[in-house]
This record gives C-alpha cells, sequence and structure tokens, in this order.
C-alpha cells in the first residue's frame, strides 16, 4: 500500500453527470391498516438490516499522504481538516516532505512490533490507513500518534536543512561562539533546522484534535508532543576540528538529526512504560486511572483504554489475529510460539533458503559469491477452531 509516488499529478475536477429522469408514480388509493401495519414492519426490519450490515464510520487521518507519494493534491486526501488542507495548498513541497516523513514513521513502527501480535500492519486502500484498530484509545494509538508526529518533524527538518525547500533553510539561530565540556566552540556549517520542523509539524498534525477538543483529542495532543519533543531530545553536536595536526585547538560545530531509529527505540521505551489516564472534570488534564497509579509526565504516553490481545480476528476491534505469524520455537520473548500463538500450537514447515556465501574479492573490482542451501525449519500459529474465531466476528 505504502510505496513511493510516481510524477505529481494534476488535479482533476469531478465531471457531474445529468441523471435520467425519474418516473412519478401514479396515484394509489389508500391501503388498508393491515397493509399499512405490514409495510411499516417490513421498513422497520430493512432499516434494522442495513444498521446491522453497515460498518461503522472510521475518522479518516492525514497519514493516508504516505499512500500518495508524490500525487499529493490537497483536495482530494480523505481526513483533513480545513485548516490542514490550507496549508497544504499553501505549502505542497511541505506536503511531500509530511508524505516521505509518512512512509518512514511507519516503516519504524512495524520494525519496532515486528516480534509482537500487533505488527502495526497497514490496511491496503484503507484511508485509516490502520483501520478500526485506531478507535480504540489504547497504548498501541497512543505509540502511532507519537512516532506520527515525529517522523513528520524529522522529515521536514531533514529536508530544510538539505534545501529541498523554499520556505526554510538551516537553523539561523545557530550563530557565534559557543561552550561544552571539551571548551569553545564556532557555530557553523548547516544545523539542522528543528524549531522549523517542530513548529509545522505543530500547525498541522494537531489542527484536527484542537477542532474537536474531546477528551480523546487531549490524549491525541499530548503523545503528538511526546513525539516531537523524542526528535529533539536527540539531536547530536557534529564538530570539524582546526588547528595545526589536527590539533583540535580551534572547532566548528553544528547540530544535526540523529537517526529515526534511536526516535523510534525511545518511543518504544515509552510505550513499555505508557500511562493509564483519564481526563478530568473539565477535560482539560488527565488525572490517574486509579488509585494509586503513578501521574503521566510530560514525556509519558498516555493512553484511556486497556489493549485486545490481538490473538484472533476481530473486526471491530481491529484485530487481524495472529493465525499464520512465523514465530520462534524457543524464544521465551513475544516472538515465541507460546506468546504468539496465543496457547493454541503451530504448524512447522521444512523449507530450503537460498543464501549467499563464501563471497570473495575479485580484482579488479568484483564480490563474487556462492549460493548455499540450507534446510530449516519455519513455524507458524495455528488459526484459532472455528468456534473461537466466530465469538469474535
Amino acid at each position: 500500500m505504502l510505496r513511493p509516488g510516481g510524477a505529481e499529478e494534476a488535479a482533476q475536477l469531478p465531471i457531474r453527470r445529468a441523471r435520467a429522469p425519474v418516473p412519478v408514480p401514479s396515484p394509489r388509493p389508500a391501503d388498508p391498516d393491515g397493509s399499512r401495519a405490514s409495510a411499516r414492519l417490513g421498513l422497520a426490519c430493512l432499516l434494522l438490516l442495513l444498521l446491522l450490515t453497515l460498518p461503522a464510520r472510521v475518522d479518516t487521518s492525514w497519514w493516508y499522504i504516505g499512500a500518495l507519494g508524490a500525487r499529493v493534491i490537497c483536495d482530494n486526501i480523505p481526513g483533513l481538516v480545513s485548516r490542514q488542507r490550507q496549508l497544504c495548498q499553501r505549502y505542497p513541497d511541505i506536503m511531500r516532505s509530511v508524505g516521505e516523513g509518512a512512509r518512514e514513521w511507519i516503516r519504524e513502527c512495524q520494525h519496532q512490533f515486528r516480534h509482537h501480535r500487533w505488527n502495526c500492519t497497514t490496511v491496503d486502500r484503507d484511508h485509516t490507513v490502520f483501520g478500526r484498530v485506531m478507535l480504540r484509545s489504547s497504548r498501541e494509538a497512543a505509540f502511532v500518534y507519537a512516532i506520527s508526529s515525529a517522523g513528520v518533524v524529522h522529515a521536514i527538518t531533514r529536508a530544510c536543512s538539505q534545501g529541498e525547500l523554499s520556505v526554510c533553510s538551516c537553523d539561523p539561530y545557530t550563530r557565534g561562539r559557543h561552550h561544552d565540556q571539551r571548551g569553545d566552540f564556532d557555530w557553523g556549517g548547516c544545523s539542522d533546522n528543528i524549531h522549523y520542523g517542530v513548529r509545522f509539524a505543530k500547525a498541522f498534525v494537531d489542527a484536527k484534535e484542537k477542532r474537536l477538543k474531546d477528551a480523546r483529542a487531549l490524549m491525541n495532543l499530548h503523545n503528538n508532543r511526546c513525539g516531537r519533543t523524542a526528535v529533539r531530545r536527540f539531536l547530536k553536536l557534529e564538530c570539524k576540528c582546526h588547528g595545526v595536526s589536527g590539533s583540535c585547538t580551534l572547532r566548528t560545530c553544528w547540530r544535526a538529526l540523529s537517526d529515526f531509529r534511536r526516535t523510534g527505540d525511545y518511543l518504544r521505551r515509552r510505550y513499555d512504560g505508557a500511562v493509564q489516564v483519564m481526563a478530568t472534570q473539565d477535560g482539560a488534564n488527565f488525572t490517574a486511572a486509579r488509585q494509586g497509579y503513578r501521574r503521566a509526565t510530560r514525556t509519558d504516553l498516555v493512553y484511556f483504554d486497556n489493549s485486545p490481545d490481538y490473538c484472533v480476528l476481530d473486526k471491530a476491534a481491529g484485530s487481524l489475529g495472529t493465525a499464520g505469524r512465523v514465530c520462534s520455537k524457543t524464544s521465551k520473548g513475544t516472538d515465541g510460539c507460546e506468546i504468539m500463538c496465543c496457547g493454541r500450537g503451530y504448524d512447522t514447515t521444512r523449507v530450503t533458503r537460498v543464501t549467499q556465501c563464501e563471497c570473495k574479492f575479485h580484482w579488479c573490482c568484483a564480490v563474487r559469491c556462492k549460493e548455499c542451501r540450507d534446510i530449516v525449519d519455519v513455524h507458524t500459529c495455528k488459526a484459532p477452531k472455528k468456534a473461537e474465531w466466530l465469538d469474535q466476528t
């Protein structure tokens, strides 16, 4: 679903087709009372059937920009509120960076949860990207909002420093002399403009939550802020030495982004220690969900609802289940068959795996390898029993 887009396409106006006139039925005599009652009963049954068969509405999100790639057409992106649409139309080049950031943070999310029952799976051709799983105010939702906000900050900041955007460049605030544990240095080079990245990400990502102003919006805003501060947390100082024989008597330094993996690792730890909270009566803050629970700090991810176990397919909860997932027979962790398969057991398949081996460098300039074939056992989780599966769908 998430793939780099092609060239930017021009927006196409929808063509409104004329409809054929609807024939007007001729007047009919009034029905007897029995016929009217039958008609009302039939209509009620039809409405009930529609309510039972139609899926509940799931709000769309700006996350879908990652699926569009370079084909960002602001009027056609589902889920944008008016403020986000205005920013999209005003800064189309930044929207391309937002799309690149979306693809990056989704890959990072899938890396962090690759060994868990919920593995950050995206839903093909779905404007919500993750389906119904984000409707629950769970710790998974908290992580997704945090890392999505972090991904936008990281992508825009990087694009500014690389000269890809006309509205920003290097950080204008890193000028003059400064000092650290090693002594004095001069600011120079091109420091990553984290200030602009944070400012734009806050304006764009938070726009929908600021409009809604409910308890879930308060939770999302808190976790969005945690994601933004996580990127700032891992700014690093890079320096170049000047002096005789590299003696480093003079240094020129600049601030640079760390690899996004460090932000992902940090937010993954925050996920493990996320704090369950409830909104205060005035809806302006959080309080501990239960007596004795610790209070959330500004760096904690927060959530309201307990997560499902993600063991079986549950369309209402957005769980895809773990049937068919690869597991480790020997691991005692979350990737182990006992935990991953929820006690249902696993199937073992013997497969032949081809890998490159005995690689040698040949002058000049090629590396030649042999193909090695190994027979390995692959363990996959069994599907639940039919009755158990039907209870959840």
